[in-house]
């Protein structure tokens, strides 16, 4: 037996090392600058571990519940959730045990985040459920589709090219036509195996709750992910796999490439690295997936970069989705807020008989105001193209506010424009992508009217009818180079076209509009006409209208004052790179379309229209509309005032009453205008000096010079034309009842009398 004073010695010397070790520990935490990702994740709720041990890289977890006070329960894989029966928005629902409480030093109350959603997903997470009545709250996407995840994020273990890399495998991402090496449509392995995986780093400790998978965007081919495995870490050298009571839970995958399938994991993981490993794929293809993550950032107030980050708004509005009901209601709380220049009208039914809805904005709603140009937004022509339309919403209540906040700049607007907006031209396809929810719908689903009709192509192809008479030399004499009619056929009601397009055709003959832009999704650029090519067999090529250099400046004032359309750091959406022309592209050399509300536009009324591509993701999630709103709010502003641009003016006789559809043209430019029913006109112009010349039938021609300035606010052009001899003669005997003569067919007539005469 060993003398008692010899333990002593050991016994302090193993005393001070686990002192030391702890000085180490704590040192290690206050000096290492990634300390913040070195957290804990869980893969078994603490229900089954009544001793837990530590993990690699993890903190001593708090003291929870005692084991007696609970009745552990065995996990079971959740069922994978596909696009016909998806979430619309996060909700609550019961787990079969608890989540595991935050890591400490973790719980601090400070809101990190922009919108409500993703605050209270984090702020939830440090609350321990009641026993049995344990829930949890879904959390939004990571941001693979939207961008916000960028491509040093992800991850693979091998590639089949790199135009199928890690950083294709984004949920919706498109193809190129000819699928090249550049821009594929998913993240393909260089071998079919086990061993496969393709992993996003979070960069922040994360609490993922979900995966969402296609497979990939393929004309050709068939290559799609069947079940897989998930696995995460905080430091992706460690990897622990989602598991069960029975073990490795082996997630169902997609049965086709294209419906999002969405699987929840059983128990909320927290981590910063998650991983998807495929365990099997389409017998006849490869390993190919497209994919979306669920996960909540938890909130880490130490952590600059992520502050330093974040995009926070001011604006108090009502951020989230809106399906119909809710749209009409929000559009009579705007209303009633400000009864005196707003106004609710619809512009006529869907094929579901759901209104058109619109507001008009004017400091005097419901009547033209003779000088004051007319401006409209338009959007949800593509039902899922969501958006745009919850923009329109969102510009509803921010011109209404700061109307009663008295803004000078939106007082001057409103004063100065009527303003027509009308959020949803398609609310049969809307309900239908709303149904399916932001993350589930897919990439069409939605798109068309209820009868499979796509609004944004089913105008009449007016391009066709002016570039024949151009061919032919006949241009203007017998068709016009402006107000080009409508065929025939387009008119009849066996003619293959939506209520809601001919709805939007009535609208825009009624009004005089200006300028308009019709807002939608899936890129991010400002495209602006002709939007159909010249030549004949061509799918791509410029072809611009007469008044080119001015579309040119009106999609370049939308381009250059949102937050990331010009920024040339940013990633291309999905195969083109908009950049070289700042953030805009002629519509025709981008890809051709017959029949667009754009063309349409130009050549059949005075509206100069813009297609304005908003986001990279139709339907992004709610808790991503207030950055969006940020990202656009200034664009709106700036081309809503572009319609100021120009010249101005009232075409009268002498009598000072103002001469309806007279043709207003300007030297050089091969394209007219034409005044409204009371005369007046507006013609959008860049800055220069022009020659420009009011014609009517029956008056004398006018013609002067008018100068274009660069200050904001259109140049008055004013024109006074007398009636020609013939017209003063025929509105004489007209007075007096009788008819002007006709020399040529009286002569005649004497002819035939005097031959009978005689005969």
């Amino acid at each position: 037996m060993a003398h008692p004073g010899a333990a002593s010695p050991a016994l302090a010397l193993a005393l001070l090392a686990v002192a030391l070790a702890g000085v180490g520990a704590q040192g290690a935490t206050l000096e290492d600058p990634d300390y913040y990702v070195q957290e804990l994740w869980s893969r078994e709720p603490r229900v089954q571990r009544p001793k837990p041990e530590p993990e690699p890289f993890s903190p001593p977890l708090p003291e929870g519940p005692r084991e007696e006070e609970r009745e552990p329960r065995p996990l079971q894989p959740r069922p994978p959730t596909r696009a016909t029966k998806p979430k619309k928005a996060p909700q609550r629902e019961k787990l079969a045990a608890e989540s595991p409480p935050p890591p400490p030093g973790k719980n601090s109350n400070r809101k990190g985040r922009r919108s409500k959603g993703p605050d209270k997903a984090a702020s939830d997470d440090h609350s321990v459920p009641a026993p049995g009545e344990a829930v949890r709250e879904s959390c939004p996407p990571l941001g693979l589709e939207t961008l916000k995840i960028t491509d040093f994020q992800l991850h693979a273990s091998t590639v089949k090219r790199y135009g199928l890399g890690a950083h294709r495998g984004r949920l919706n991402i498109q193809a190129g036509i000819n699928e090249n090496d550049f821009y594929d449509g998913a993240w393909c392995a260089g071998r079919n195996d086990l061993h496969q995986w393709i992993e996003v780093d979070a960069r922040r400790l994360t609490r993922f709750t979900g995966v969402i998978t296609q497979g990939r965007n393929s004309l050709w081919l068939s290559d799609w992910v069947t079940s897989y495995k998930v696995m995460v870490s905080n430091d992706s050298h460690t990897w622990v796999t989602v598991k069960n009571a029975s073990g490795d839970v082996i997630f169902q995958g997609n049965s086709e490439k294209e419906i999002p399938v969405l699987n929840e994991l059983p128990v909320p993981m927290v981590a910063r690295y998650i991983r998807i490993n495929p365990r099997s794929w389409f017998d006849n293809g490869s390993i190919c997936l497209r994919m979306e993550i669920l996960g909540c950032p938890l909130p880490d107030p130490n952590n600059y970069y992520h502050r330093r980050n974040e995009m926070t708004t001011t604006d108090d509005l009502d951020f989230k989705h809106h399906n119909y009901k809710e749209m009409r209601q929000l559009m009579k709380v705007v209303n009633e807020m400000c009864p005196n220049i707003t106004r609710i009208y619809n512009i006529g039914k869907s094929h579901q008989g759901l209104k058109l809805y619109a507001v008009e904005i004017s400091d005097h709603p419901g009547e033209h105001e003779v000088g004051e140009p007319e401006f409209h937004y338009i959007a949800g022509a593509h039902g899922n193209e969501v958006l745009g339309r919850e923009l329109l919403l969102l510009l509803l209540q921010f011109l209404c506010q700061e109307y009663l906040a008295q803004n000078a700049r939106i007082v001057r607007l409103v004063e100065e424009t009527r303003i027509h907006i009308a959020p949803s031209l398609n609310p049969d396809g809307y309900e239908k992508a709303y149904e399916g929810g932001s993350e589930l719908g897919g990439w069409s689903l939605g798109r068309w009217t209820h009868d499979g009709i796509d609004i944004n192509n089913n105008f009449p192809d007016l391009n066709t009818l002016l570039w024949e008479a151009e061919d032919r030399q006949s241009v203007p004499r017998k068709v016009p180079n402006h107000y080009i009619a409508i065929p025939e056929w387009f008119l009849s009601e066996n003619a293959t076209v939506a209520v809601e397009t001919r709805a939007v055709i009535a609208w825009m003959e009624k009004i005089p509009f200006v300028l308009g832009g019709n807002l939608q999704g899936g890129e991010l650029v400002v495209a602006y006409p002709y939007d159909m090519v010249r030549s004949p067999w061509k799918t791509q090529e410029h072809s611009p209208t007469p008044d080119d250099h001015v579309f040119r400046w009106l999609a370049y004032s939308y381009a250059s004052t949102h937050r990331l359309m010009t920024d040339a750091r940013r990633r291309v959406c999905h195969t083109e790179d908009f950049q070289k022309e700042e953030g805009t592209v002629n519509g025709a050399s981008w890809h051709t379309v017959a029949g667009s509300l754009n063309d349409f536009s130009y050549l059949h009324t005075n509206c100069f229209e813009l297609s304005i591509y908003v986001g990279c993701d139709k339907f992004p999630h709610e808790s991503e509309l207030p950055e969006e709103w940020e990202n656009n709010r200034e664009s709106l502003i700036v081309f809503l005032e572009q319609v100021h641009r120009g010249i101005k003016g009232l075409v009268r006789d002498l009598h000072g009453k103002g001469i309806p559809n007279a043709i207003i043209s300007v030297e050089g430019v091969n394209h007219d205008v034409r005044t409204a029913s009371d005369g007046d006109y507006w013609r959008l112009l860049n800055p220069g000096e022009y020659v420009v010349t009011a014609k009517a039938e029956g008056f004398t021609t006018s013609t002067k010079t008018c100068m274009v300035g660069y200050d904001m606010g259109a140049t008055r052009c004013d024109f006074t034309l007398s009636k020609t001899n013939l017209a003063r003669i025929r509105e004489i005997m007209e007075k007096f009842g009788k008819q002007p003569v006709n020399l040529p067919a009286r002569r005649l007539r004497l002819r035939g009398r005097k031959r009978r005469q005689h005969g």
